[in-house]
């Protein structure tokens, strides 16, 4: 497909142009393919930035689809709600979110690939319908987009910090204040690339925390993401001095034996993007962490 770029047009950013000359093109869709090489100005490839001049000719070459080879699985998914553009499905603890090379089956996508046909491809076909992740020892709900539009508006709410993000954490120690916030940015840790830590030049990250209930050695809170960033809650809670539970990572060596962080990502909401209605899901804690807290009491 060829377009010359007109008066009107001109000095416009090249990926806004071509998301206006197809109704079932994104954004998204677009600036991956001015990247990819699919989208070339007078002949050249470009930035996904880059301004039209009057007389530009763009020449677009529509990528064959890319065959998802990612299998389908039939699983027996908590299914919190669902509609023609988003789903919300409530991750078990020990639940990996999305394939990766190497490790095709056994994912949240594997299943939501079975429950539906209909999930959105900007992230890739390893990721259909993914516009954010809880880790794999964390449990709780995830929102999903079923289609392109549903996606960009989810991502949108998660930068403009729209959505409500609630989890419950069991953290070693006992927190005084009642409330805080954490205000300290993230980034790879160069000792350990597959972890993260609070690095001067990291990415911005806030979380806020509230005291639910003091037990022997170890509090009960509720953390509220203010940004989405990796391990957040977990390097964050241990930066202040309060690791979570049974946190291999970030935990201290001495955690309880519960394989993994006791992380539940209890709350979500957010703006549904066809008709703008402020939905809110909550799930409540897994048996495992009800059961924890319990003994926990008891032995207090």
């Amino acid at each position: 497909m060829e377009h010359i770029i007109s008066e009107e047009q001109a000095g416009d950013r090249i990926d806004k142009v071509v998301s206006t000359l197809d109704a079932d093109w994104s954004r998204s869709q677009v600036q991956q393919w001015i990247k990819d090489g699919s989208v070339l100005v007078n002949g050249a490839q470009v930035k996904t930035n880059y301004k039209c001049s009057l007389n530009d000719k763009l020449e677009i070459t529509i990528p064959e689809p890319e065959v998802l080879d990612v299998i389908a699985e039939e699983m027996d998914l908590e299914i919190y709600y669902e509609d023609a553009d988003v789903l919300v499905v409530n991750k078990p603890k020990g639940m990996v979110v999305h394939p990766a090379p190497g490790h095709l089956t056994g994912t949240l996508v594997n299943g939501l690939m079975a429950h539906c046909k209909d999930l959105s491809g900007i992230n890739g076909v390893l990721r259909p319908g993914i516009v954010h992740r809880i880790d794999k020892d964390t449990s709780g709900l995830l929102m999903v987009a079923k289609n392109d539009m549903a996606h960009e508006s989810l991502v949108n709410q998660l930068v403009a910090k729209s959505v409500t993000r609630k989890y419950k954490a069991l953290v070693h120690g006992i927190i005084q204040h009642d409330h805080g916030t954490i205000d300290a940015p993230l980034g790879r840790d160069q000792k350990d690339r597959q972890s993260m830590t609070v690095v001067d030049n990291g990415k911005h990250a806030v979380t806020h925390f509230n005291v639910i209930e003091r037990l022997k050695d170890f509090t009960f809170v509720e953390c509220q993401l203010e940004t989405g960033r990796t391990h957040q809650i977990r390097v964050h809670m241990k930066y202040i001095g309060y690791p979570l539970a049974g946190d291999p990572k970030y935990g201290p060596k001495k955690t309880l034996d519960i394989g993994g962080q006791a992380l539940h990502a209890g709350l979500l909401g957010f703006e549904h993007p066809r008709t703008g209605e402020y939905l809110e899901f909550e799930a409540p804690l897994p048996e495992f962490f009800v059961k924890l807290l319990n003994d926990l009491r008891e032995n207090d």
